[in-house]
């Protein structure tokens, strides 16, 4: 069983930066691929960015260049780096994670992660 816990969210200018932050529980937790996802309000929840167990990287195309997705898994800890928000960028944004054999493997979809975070509420004013 994996715990997740986001934190970093909150309000800010279009423009500006905000760094999001999910801490697992665990001892395996290098084992696992990584996900951010965000919903907003009448949308499905879908893939911000994705890290693979061995550090391998995948982006949505909407967040490419202003956003990056990194592990430290000394701290047990991934995180998002979001550069240039946008106002359409406004959503609840959670981490996801699952296991699996495949160190270079990133997930693109939400039936592929086996744990969730409850997520944080990212608002950007224009």
């Amino acid at each position: 069983q994996v715990q997740l816990v986001e934190s970093g969210g909150g309000l800010v200018q279009a423009g500006g930066s905000l760094r999001l932050s999910c801490a697992a529980s665990g001892r395996t937790f290098s084992n696992y691929a990584m996900g951010w996802f965000r919903q907003a309000p009448g949308k499905e929840r879908e893939l911000v960015a994705a890290i693979s167990s061995g550090g391998s990287t995948n982006y949505a195309e909407s967040v490419k260049g202003r956003f990056t997705i990194s592990r430290d898994n000394a701290k047990n800890t991934v995180y998002l780096q979001m550069n240039s928000l946008k106002p359409e960028d406004t959503a609840v944004d959670a981490c996801g994670a699952t296991g699996g054999a495949c160190s270079g493997c990133t997930y693109r979809s939400v039936p592929a992660y086996m744990y969730w975070g409850q997520g944080t509420q990212v608002t950007v004013s224009a």
